[in-house]
């Protein structure tokens, strides 16, 4: 999904008046985009003169931090602290819960060439 970095964008209202789902709207000199009514279409990306309006693959390393700092916030919850047993047990649900997402992602992959 596009998002908009704040740093780079110039608020020139060029992304917002080409938004054919008006999900762009120009607040205090920033370009905000509304991801619910965001209808995919790229044009954003196209217009953007500052190139502000970003792909979500840039965001991946951020996700897995944000990911891996949940983890470790579990990992020395009291419950697990002192309990190697039972952090090798939340390792496995943990690896559980992203291969479910990875599965749910991949198979709507597949769906997709339906097409």
């Amino acid at each position: 999904m596009p998002w908009i970095n704040s740093s780079m964008c110039t608020g020139c209202g060029i992304c917002e008046q080409n938004c054919p789902a008006n999900a762009i709207k120009v607040n205090e000199q920033k370009a905000e985009l509304n991801q619910e009514i965001c209808i995919r279409c790229g044009i954003c990306h196209s217009v953007c003169p500052q190139n502000a309006v970003r792909h979500d693959s840039e965001l991946i390393p951020g996700e897995i931090d944000e990911n891996m700092k949940w983890v470790a916030k579990l990992h020395v919850h009291p419950y697990y602290a002192q309990a190697p047993e039972k952090q090798k047990q939340l390792i496995k649900r943990l690896k559980n819960h992203f291969n479910k997402d990875m599965k749910v992602a991949q198979q709507t992959l597949e769906k997709l060439n339906t097409y």
